[in-house]
């Protein structure tokens, strides 16, 4: 990474979140960041939903950001967002280290 402080406060993260998650990654918290938001406790999900778990996460971190607005919830509790701005093309590791600072943003304010 470039930036030695949002890689220290990345590790710091990954620590504090092990004694309950095991060794975790980004894609893990991701995910674990959509189970959250969704809020409906634990259920069995079908791969599409676990696909739209991500969905919901990625919205929820890129909100605040502004490329996401929260639209409300459908009829079975499932969050939705409208696209407000569409990210820029970056690279896989500006990707990366976008979602590493939007988790940490998140961990800070609502966490």
């Amino acid at each position: 990474m470039d930036d030695p402080g949002l890689e220290k406060k990345w590790n710091t993260l990954l620590e504090s979140l092990e004694p309950r998650f095991g060794d975790i990654d980004l894609q893990g918290i991701i995910f674990l960041i959509g189970i959250q938001e969704l809020g409906q406790g634990y259920k069995k999900l079908k791969k599409d939903e676990k696909l739209e778990v991500m969905h919901i996460a990625i919205c929820t971190l890129l909100e605040s950001y502004g490329h996401y607005e929260f639209i409300g919830r459908d009829k079975d509790g499932w969050p939705h967002w409208k696209v407000n701005e569409g990210l820029p093309a970056l690279k896989p590791l500006q990707q990366e280290l976008l979602m590493k600072q939007a988790i940490l943003d998140y961990f800070q304010n609502k966490v």
